[in-house]
This record gives C-alpha cells, structure tokens and sequence, in this order.
C-alpha cells in the first residue's frame, strides 16, 4: 500500500493539477468511481495508473472486476495519500492516471459530422464539461475547444464531463477560423448562440435544425465578437419565458444541441 504523502511518486500525480505539469508529462488526472469506470469501460488503453482506497473499492467492488478484465492494475493508497493526489477537497477513493488524447480536428470533419459543437473562448472548467457532457447525451459527433477556451484536460472539465471525454471525440488547440472553413467545406451550416439571434422556437418552425449543423458558443462574459458573428450563418438565441436575467451558457448550450438532435431525428 502506498502511504507516505510525500513521496516522489505522489507528488508527481498531485502535480497534474496544474497544466504545465500535465502537457509535459502528456497525461491527466481522473477522479471518482464515476469516471474511472468510464475510462476502463471505454478507453482502458489510456489508464496509466489506478489508485483507490480499501473504503472506496469496498463501496464499488465492479471496478475492481472490470480493472481486472481489461488489465488494469490497481493500487491501494491511504486516506492521507489520495487526498494528497486529488485536485478535489472530498475525493471519493478513486484516482487514475490517464494519456491525454485529443482528437484532431481534421479527421473530426473527415467523418461526415452532422452535429458537433465549438467552444470560442469558453474560460470556465464546469461549463465546458458541461457541454461536452451535453454534447455526448444529445448524440454530438464531436466538441471542439478552440485554442482560447480552457484546457480540456483541466481536473474540473473532466469531472464535469462525468467521462464524456472518453465517449465522444473532443479536438482542441483549433483556431476559430480553421474550424469554420472546415465545418463549411464538410457541408455544416454555422449557428451561434447569441442573445441577439433569431429565436429558436422562430428557427425550428423554419426547419433550420434539420441540416447538419455546428453550434459555436462563445465566452461566459462577453459573448462572441461581432467579427465572429458576422461569418455564421445564422444567429441564434434561446428565449427566456420566465424572470431570469439570463441562462447559463452551458444550459443554453445542452437547449441548442438537443434541438437540433430532436429536428435531425424527427
């Protein structure tokens, strides 16, 4: 068991937390019973260590059987120790070690894509897992970050994708410009989430979500430039009915993606 939370080997996995240390050392850090499972169900051949806690594997015996199928060994580590490796304050007995594995956005276009989403300097962790979570359940063929959005292997992006990462491809480091040439020449129409848009109870009634379609979503404070916006081909907003002074973007953002799964699959 590994118990000294100083340890070289420890400090080494707590220093994924931060991304200069992760895009050095090509890997990440995934935490809970939640993801890791996600991992060696989907991706087993990114798992480059597994440590859990006695308590915790007691609590999910399944991904001790599942490490086993697939070859994973897994170490026990102490309280103190895993505690020492998460990024989280409460971590839940489970953290592994995983190869980063961005896709590339040439072969994302290369596969005939007729739904994806693109995140335009989208700065905060939880909504951009958010989204690619939401990407994943709407049935997305893919996310692209682009190069000013944030790191796709930060901690709190994985934990709120709750192992979408590892179900979807996800390219990032893009530039917004390459990215739209790209989807025009795969055939995507370009829409983008926007206060100032076309309502989109107005764009379902037109029948606009049923061609293949790139959403873009753009930063949580300012939005898209107007530069950005004058290249789409259309914009679009989400209607608020209610009081509330705004949406969050990643809740607009699962709203236009499962629009257009809706009118695609209709």
């Amino acid at each position: 068991m590994l118990d000294n939370p100083r340890s070289p080997r420890v400090r080494a996995v707590a220093k994924l937390a931060n991304r200069a240390a992760r895009s050095e050392a090509g890997l990440f850090l995934l935490e809970g019973p939640q993801s890791v499972s996600e991992a060696l169900n989907f991706r087993p051949d990114l798992v480059v260590e597994l440590f859990v806690t006695p308590t915790a594997l007691e609590r999910h015996p399944e991904i001790a059987q599942v490490a086993q199928e697939v070859g994973a060994e897994l170490e026990f580590v102490t309280e103190q120790v895993l505690e020492t490796m998460a990024d989280t304050v409460t971590p839940q007995g489970f953290i592994a070690v995983c190869r980063q594995f961005p896709t590339s956005v040439k072969d994302i276009f290369a596969n005939e894509p007729k739904l994806i989403a693109i995140l335009e300097e989208v700065r905060d962790p939880g909504n951009a897992g958010t989204i690619i979570r939401a990407a994943d359940a709407a049935g997305a063929d893919a996310v692209i970050l682009t190069g000013r959005s944030v790191d796709l292997y930060n901690p709190k992006v994985v934990r709120s994708s709750t192992g979408s990462i590892f179900h979807l491809p996800v390219a990032v480091s893009a530039t917004l410009s390459d990215v739209r040439e790209r989807a025009r020449s795969a055939g995507l129409q370009i829409f983008a989430a926007d206060v100032k848009g076309t309502d989109l109870l107005a764009a379902r009634t037109e029948g606009l979500l049923v061609a293949p379609t790139a959403w873009l979503f753009g930063n949580e404070a300012r939005g898209l430039t107007d530069e950005d916006l004058a290249v789409v081909d259309r914009s679009i907003s989400v209607p608020i009915y209610g009081h509330a002074e705004s949406m969050n973007l990643a809740t607009a953002a699962s709203v236009c993606l499962y629009e257009s799964a809706f009118a695609q699959r209709s």
